[in-house]
């Protein structure tokens, strides 16, 4: 029987949640406390130049095919996927460099040239990463958490030893390169742990890296949010922006609907999309299932410090992706999971949209999106932005051999507080839960409420995990769980 259901929060795992639910026959109304649609992954004009103020990288391209074609749909109905050549690269020192091609053929060279023998062990490394790929993305990931069952199949059993043991061991144990161990561990961020500390079966991100490439949609991330919120409007969704939900309204521990902007809006199942810890505050003490002292012995993943910046004239010597490594990795991260604090030698990354889409600055201009990774949950002032702002720009000069700071005709900040103040963060966090292996599947917050009828979550914090592909699939989890309990 189809119920009226609020969706709370307009990120991927939102609106993908949504559309299912919509399709299903359900009245859907998603409530966002923001201006516009998109939740973490929104947009930032200014002046002629736009910017991605979230997720920079569309990885696992054939996740997003999976889900346009629940809806007999396709991506390219909606955007234009361009794949990028090269994929990205990686500074380690000035204009010292290695580009990461858009082949694993090119990758190879690449690999050979730094370190003879390479390739072959490179060959054997994808190769295995494939078959976790094909594992993890085309089933595992699609399972609800539910049992530690859902992770016991034919597959799985051969090959238990990469749950218990680390990316950064299974690298090691193949390539010697400093340089080519960084490149390797590098796709494991987006998981939001330390190489050490995420299982080896996590090298499926190695696959989706160099085995299937990386892609820019025209105009940006934000396209792929359009893309989505339109086809949920199509299935009948209503989006209503400025929306602040304040309370998850409960009757015998049941769902009645929300408070928002002071006015109830009645409801018969209610999906948070929104930060799982903050959804909890809005119910009575009574009715949370995890406790402030559950959430802070999690291992959150990192927050960030970013910057977008306008510059007056094109940039040399970068690409679309590209990534500063030219310090410590160990302690950097050392700095943001085992001693947080700011770090001292911080790795960066940087974005320049413009120069694969000239939809993203002006003629003559370039787009900059510079992230510096950092630990959640700590101080964040105007100075100490400024401080770590000159310090990646004065590396940035140095290593790619150009002046810019001169060429800034603006800049604008998102960090720490940013995070907590528009998307109601836990500790400011940018990508939710870490994947370590006690933070994997059924390990991680429940998609349904144990204590509370008809409220169910979706999200990078709880399953399948952090990241954009992810939280399509988290998106469709969650409302499966509704469509199977609906049927009871």
């Amino acid at each position: 029987m189809p119920k009226k259901i609020i969706v709370i929060g307009s990120g991927f795992s939102s609106l993908a949640a949504a559309c299912y639910l919509a399709k299903d026959g359900n009245e859907v109304h998603i409530f966002e406390k923001n201006k516009t649609v998109g939740g973490r992954a929104r947009q930032l004009k200014k002046d002629g130049f736009v910017f991605d103020i979230g997720p920079t990288w569309y990885w696992m391209p054939d996740v997003f095919e999976r889900f346009f074609a629940d809806f007999n749909t396709t991506p390219e109905a909606y955007y234009e996927l361009i794949k990028l050549g090269p994929a990205y690269r990686v500074y380690f020192g000035t204009n010292d460099y290695i580009t990461i091609g858009d082949s694993l053929g090119k990758i190879k060279e690449v690999f050979e040239l730094e370190e003879p023998g390479s390739a072959a062990k490179l060959q054997e490394f994808i190769d295995d990463a494939k078959d976790n790929y094909d594992i993890a993305i085309k089933d595992l990931v699609y399972r609800p958490g539910l049992s530690p069952l859902e992770l016991v199949t034919p597959q799985t059993m051969t090959r238990i030893g990469k749950f218990f043991s680390t990316i950064a061991k299974q690298v090691r144990k193949e390539f010697n390169n400093p340089r080519l161990v960084a490149i390797l561990e590098f796709p494991v961020l987006f998981l939001g742990a330390k190489p050490s500390n995420t299982p080896a079966f996590y090298s499926f991100m190695n696959y989706a890296d160099f085995g299937i490439g990386t892609f820019h949609p025209k105009n940006g991330m934000y396209s792929v949010i359009e893309a989505m919120a339109t086809l949920a409007e199509s299935l009948g969704v209503t989006i209503h922006t400025e929306q602040n939900v304040t309370e998850i309204s409960t009757q015998n521990n049941t769902v009645t609907g929300v408070v928002s902007n002071d006015a109830f809006a009645k409801a018969d199942i209610v999906l948070s999309g929104a930060d799982y810890h903050h959804t909890e505050t809005l119910l009575p003490s009574s009715l949370r299932q995890y406790s402030e002292k559950y959430w802070e012995k999690k291992v959150f993943a990192p927050s960030s410090l970013l910057f977008y910046v306008g510059f007056d004239k094109k940039l040399k010597n970068v690409d679309h992706h590209t990534l500063f490594f030219d310090v410590d990795f160990a302690q950097h991260a050392e700095e943001i999971y085992d001693r947080p604090q700011w770090p001292s030698k911080p790795l960066f990354y940087a974005s320049f949209p413009s120069m694969t889409d000239s939809s993203a600055a002006p003629e003559g201009k370039e787009a900059g999106i510079f992230l510096i990774p950092l630990a959640p949950g700590l101080e964040d002032t105007p100075e100490l932005r400024q401080q770590y702002f000159d310090i990646i720009i004065n590396r940035f000069e140095k290593l790619t051999g150009q002046s810019v700071r001169d060429q800034v005709i603006f800049k604008e900040s998102f960090c720490v507080n940013d995070f907590i103040k528009d998307y109601n963060s836990y500790k400011g966090n940018a990508y939710g839960m870490a994947n370590t292996l006690l933070q994997t599947a059924f390990l991680r917050p429940n998609l349904k409420s144990k204590k509370v009828k008809n409220l169910y979550f979706t999200g990078q914090l709880t399953v399948p995990g952090p990241g954009v592909p992810p939280s399509l699939i988290s998106g469709k989890l969650t409302a499966q769980l509704i469509a199977t309990n609906n049927d009871n």
